[in-house]
């Protein structure tokens, strides 16, 4: 690999070959040729390998959409549980509200009672005393 011949040098745009334009056009016509064969050997949609290929895309879109409708249900009912919990946890706070409020009028009726017998007693008392006199 020395220097090129003399009066032959060679150019950095040419190509990888030295071709002409000759050369060029009937590359370029090769390549539209092939792409045309290549077209034209493509198989016609009731082909046995074009079926297959459609039955097993769609076998593939079948699953996922199971997969998504699997997921949708798992969805639904998980969140229909936390719905089910969430009740619970209100109801059971009304409960313990209603029981604190039950509490509360028992311990203000005890504590009335008590007053009431305080006051009985004090009465008793002071009708004892007023008796003595």
């Amino acid at each position: 690999m020395g220097r090129p011949a003399p009066g032959k040098e060679s150019s950095r745009l040419n190509g990888y070959k030295n071709s002409t334009f000759n050369d060029r056009a009937s590359a370029s016509a090769k390549a539209k040729m092939a792409l045309l064969e290549k077209f034209r050997a493509k198989p016609a949609p009731d082909d046995p390998e074009v079926l297959a290929r459609q039955a097993e895309r769609q076998a593939i879109i079948d699953a996922r959409e199971a997969r998504a409708a699997e997921r949708k249900l798992a969805r639904e009912a998980q969140e229909a549980e936390a719905a089910r919990l969430e009740a619970l946890k209100i109801e059971e706070q009304k409960r313990l509200e209603a029981e604190a409020a039950l509490a509360r009028l028992e311990e203000a009726k005890r504590a009335a009672q008590a007053a009431a017998a305080a006051k009985a007693a004090r009465d008793a008392k002071y009708a004892a005393r007023k008796a003595r006199r």
